[in-house]
């Protein structure tokens, strides 16, 4: 009388051998799709990169996009380059240094959009939801929205970080499917720049009775990116808006680039 095959067969390590094979080429199939971005590598001068990873680029695949915004294929030349910002204003911080070395800010660092104000060029159209419309919409425009807690901005006055009242909250620009606030629009006055601007929601700080902007001093708000349409923000508009007040923080004065001590 013969055993059967599985009387004398360990089960068990069967098991755990095959969770052990399935999470190997899970980790590698996540690893390999999330590669289809940012690849292939480059060095800081827009060569390729002679170290590429341990794992292999994957081949390109073709993503249709939704409502009509045509197709885009990743990994691909073509698409890294419409990510890419050519001649920026840096240069490397000693003559003949190896990648990786510190580079130097050329011009004028506010508007250089490098470091803290670095942006990348997204595409310059709005953000939809899932029913193709505009995400980010003035509260103005619509009556879907109301303040129901906290303070309502609208009216008081906009102050820089260095104290200087710059114009009157006009309107909050709302994100309508998350019920976010994402920016409060500046009517600025005339002596810095007019017209209105955009400011980060994060970059504000609402107590009494005033919206206090620490980022930028006034003499920056007349530069602050502007937006085509009075009632529409697009991904590229928002990198440059955000990306200006971050840079702020850094660059907005010599005392804030210098060391503390």
């Amino acid at each position: 009388m013969e055993n059967a095959f599985f009387g004398n067969f360990d089960l068990a390590s069967l098991s755990i051998w095959l969770f052990w094979i399935f999470f190997a080429l899970l980790i590698y199939y996540l690893q390999t799709e999330n590669m289809r971005e940012g690849y292939p590598l480059e060095n800081e001068d827009g060569t390729v990169a002679p170290n590429q990873g341990p794992f292999p680029v994957p081949d390109p695949k073709t993503f249709k996009l939704m409502h009509g915004r045509g197709e885009v294929t990743v990994p691909s030349p073509e698409n890294e380059a419409a990510h890419r910002r050519a001649d920026l204003p840096l240069t490397k911080a000693a003559h003949n240094a190896s990648n990786g070395y510190p580079y130097d800010v050329t011009g004028d660092a506010m508007l250089a959009g490098v470091g803290p104000g670095a942006w990348t060029p997204r595409r310059d159209v709005p953000e939809l939801d899932g029913h193709g419309h505009a995400k980010i919409v003035p509260m103005g425009q619509t009556e879907s929205f109301r303040v129901s807690a906290g303070s309502d901005p609208r009216g008081m006055p906009a102050v820089a970080g260095d104290g200087a009242v710059v114009g009157t909250i006009s309107d909050m620009w709302v994100d309508a499917p998350e019920q976010l606030v994402r920016y409060l629009e500046i009517e600025l006055d005339a002596d810095h720049g007019g017209g209105t601007r955009l400011v980060p929601i994060h970059f504000c700080r609402i107590w009494g009775g005033k919206v206090k902007i620490n980022a930028i001093y006034g003499k920056h708000f007349a530069a602050v990116p502007v937006t085509k349409s009075p009632t529409q923000i697009t991904l590229l508009e928002e990198e440059k808006i955000s990306a200006y007040y971050g840079g702020g923080i850094l660059y907005a004065s010599q005392d804030r680039i210098d060391p503390l001590l």
